[in-house]
């Protein structure tokens, strides 16, 4: 028998105690410590079957960079800004059809949530040069399908760039702010339906579609801007609020050819909205979609090009609310439509006359994603929650609905970006103790052929932490539903001791906070707080997503009841487990989730001891028209509704301590709901916090801000949970 030296073993167990007794530190949360490797964003080329994506090759270097998507490997730089000093960063690009032209965006300006300005340099490969295609920043430019011509959103004005003759046409004149909008989005469309560009190209290049917004009538919302200098500014900008005058839209065909442009005749709909226009593969159909205010009966119609006639192809209505979608189109044009109307999201295909060919997809599950169409071998690819509601697998189907094959062995959350002929995809991989894998994986059998990113240096790293994991579970209410939850103990957990909790949730419809997925910032900031003897709960209640249409939409009309509800019943079953102390239970969220935390201190307020709110909608009047007509109606129709849940009208019923935070400069959520809460708070002579972050938008971001911010809500839970 061998003797040990003593000493050796006292080093390493005295470093491996080091090791597992780091903490997180708040600055580490933001500083990027944390921070997961990625692969950047890649955009498949369907004419080589290759992918492109940014590379930093340098501090003042990038280059757009093609690769094999069936060996990885880098088969062309297509382009590098160290030529060409005008462009200091690539931050936006797009190939032309041929995939020879890209269209480069540098010194980009955000306006809201997805829109921005601009200025665009088209690059030629042939002549090694770039060409500024406007003297000015510009939003959406779009390749037409020859590649011959470029259309772009300037001013409220739709203009097309001819790429020969180097010459600009304006096709439209009355763009004005705050009045008259061309080819681009209003705020609320921006918001609620995802969407900016509003104009399309048909495939032979010849006709440009576009929507126009008068928003004339539509009440203004102003903005105070701090700044830095000696007098604030204000900005003014169009803002429907629910059951206000909304933006009136129309529908219109510019012809290349005639220099003519025709509107589309819509006369039989009224204060309704086109969430969607897109070009078929048939360069004489343009599909649009309509959508009446309460947002329950959609209408697809395919519109001549020639004679500007329109057919309805299909209708979907629903008793609650119908969700829009991007058309998927097949090269016959026979398209893929998305549908709950059997109580789950599903697939169904249908040919070009709208007539129902079958239901691809079928079973008491989800579909989440729709990745293409492979035609060679007539298979779909998709995304479903089929092995249950916090995991997310890929799927291959027959377009015939046969032959389904699970291709993601393992349970987590599963993405993927497909090659363009559909033989590979890059998947990503991740669950709640696996930070992000990236596979190179076979289309037809699922199997992977090569690992492409790993994460395992982040994994060294949090060795030092010893972060704790999340376990699921459920938790039941008084009707006997099962709620989807996760919970975070702390790492020396003693089932003999009370510990106090913090609840997370967001709650929004069809929202899902309860996911088998890596951590994000919130995830380390709550391990933080299990460090320092909290136990942090996330419960799915009601209304949220990815359970079916009848557990998602059993909130209608009636937003933050049986949500709240959910909170403080699962609060309740926690405060009866005999490791936590019912006299210190907390709540939290940022916006949807803020409105939430707020509702449940005021109507649970002998359960909750302490809540934060982060940029909360306070009562559902001053929020937008099509995100709360969707689920409310209008405050006309629906006036209880609105008021019985609004927590503007339960101020006095605070008992607990409350932090109110709000950015000053939130476009979305404005702080007038904070400034109303505030002023019904001092009304009824409530004690409590509140904190508003100058020229912030409603993500509360830049510089220090969100360090400060979470510094903030961290001090209020130790010293008052």
């Amino acid at each position: 028998m061998k003797h040990l030296n003593i000493t050796v073993i006292l080093c390493v167990l005295i470093s491996n105690i080091g090791i597992a007794q780091k903490k997180i530190d708040l600055p580490e949360i933001w500083n990027g410590t944390f921070r997961t490797e990625v692969l950047q964003s890649v955009n498949a080329l369907v004419n080589s079957n290759n992918y492109s994506k940014i590379d930093v090759i340098s501090k003042d270097h990038q280059a757009i960079n093609l690769y094999d998507f069936t060996t990885l490997k880098k088969t062309k730089t297509v382009f590098s800004n160290i030529d060409f000093p005008e462009i200091v960063s690539i931050e936006n690009y797009v190939f032309d059809n041929k995939e020879e032209q890209i269209l480069i965006g540098t010194n980009t300006t955000p306006i809201y949530r997805r829109s921005f300005l601009a200025n665009y340099y088209l690059f030629n490969p042939n002549s090694n040069n770039v060409v500024k295609i406007a003297d000015h920043p510009i939003m959406e430019p779009l390749f037409s399908p020859d590649g011959t011509k470029i259309a772009y959103a300037y001013l409220n004005n739709l203009f097309i760039y001819d790429i020969n003759s180097k010459t600009t046409t304006q096709i439209t004149t009355d763009g004005k702010k705050n009045h008259i909008i061309n080819g681009v989005s209003d705020w609320v469309y921006e918001e609620e339906f995802s969407v900016v560009r509003m104009f399309d190209w048909n495939t032979s290049g010849t006709q440009l579609a576009y929507v126009k917004f008068d928003e004339t009538d539509v009440p203004e919302y102003s903005m105070d801007i701090y700044g830095t200098g000696l007098y604030p500014t204000q900005d003014k900008f169009k803002y429907p609020k629910a059951g206000e005058k909304n933006a009136e839209v129309s529908l219109y065909i510019y012809s290349t050819t005639t220099k003519q442009t025709n509107k589309i005749n819509l006369d039989e709909f009224s204060d309704f909205y086109i969430p969607r226009i897109k070009w078929t593969n048939d360069s004489n159909l343009l599909s649009v979609q309509v959508i009446n205010r309460h947002q329950n009966d959609l209408k697809l119609f395919f519109v001549n090009g020639n004679t500007f006639n329109k057919k309805l192809i299909v209708n979907e209505t629903d008793n609650a609310y119908v969700d829009v979608h991007t058309l998927n189109f097949l090269d016959n044009n026979d398209f893929i439509w998305l549908s709950e109307r059997d109580g789950n999201n599903h697939l169904y295909h249908y040919n070009k006359d709208g007539k129902l060919v079958n239901k691809i997809t079928k079973g008491n599950w989800e579909v989440t994603d729709y990745y293409g169409f492979d035609k060679k071998n007539k298979k779909l690819f998709f995304q479903s929650v089929e092995r249950g509601p916090i995991y997310r697998d890929i799927y291959s189907i027959d377009l015939n609905g046969k032959n389904k094959k699970l291709l993601s062995s393992n349970k987590g959350t599963n993405n993927a970006v497909f090659s363009p002929n559909f033989d590979v995809y890059i998947q990503t991989y991740s669950t709640t103790t696996q930070a992000p894998k990236y596979y190179l994986t076979d289309a037809k059998s699922g199997k992977v052929k090569q690992t492409i990113l790993n994460n395992n240096k982040l994994h060294e790293k949090l060795k030092e932490y010893q972060l704790p994991t999340k376990e699921f579970i459920q938790i039941p209410t008084v009707d006997g539903i099962m709620l989807n939850a996760w919970i975070m103990k702390p790492a020396n957990f003693d089932t003999s001791k009370k510990y106090p909790v913090l609840m997370y949730q967001y709650s929004g419809p069809g929202s899902q906070q309860v996911a088998d997925k890596w951590f994000d910032s919130n995830d380390y900031w709550h391990a933080m707080l299990t460090e320092k003897g909290y136990i942090v709960v996330t419960v799915d209640g009601r209304g949220t997503g990815f359970r079916g249409a009848d557990f998602k939409k059993v909130t209608q009309y009636e937003l933050g009841k049986y949500e709240v509800e959910d909170q403080i019943e699962a609060a309740k079953y926690l405060a009866n487990q005999p490791y936590i102390d019912a006299n210190r239970i907390g709540i939290w969220g940022w916006s949807y989730g803020g409105f939430m935390s707020t509702n449940a201190i005021l109507k649970g307020n002998n359960v909750f001891k302490v809540a934060i709110a982060v940029a909360p909608v306070i009562n559902w009047r001053m929020y937008d028209s099509i995100y709360t007509e969707r689920y409310m109606k209008t405050p006309q129709e629906n006036p209880s509704g609105y008021d019985n849940n609004s927590p503007f009208f339960f101020a006095d019923q605070l008992k607990g301590r409350y932090l109110l935070i709000h950015g000053s400069a939130d476009d979305n959520v404005h702080v007038q709901n904070a400034m109303a809460m505030i002023e019904t708070l001092v009304q009824h002579n409530k004690d409590f916090d509140w904190l508003i972050y100058p020229d912030k938008n409603h993500g509360i971001y830049g510089g220090n801000t969100r360090l400060q911010l979470y510094t903030k809500m961290t001090n209020f839970i130790l010293n008052n949970l």
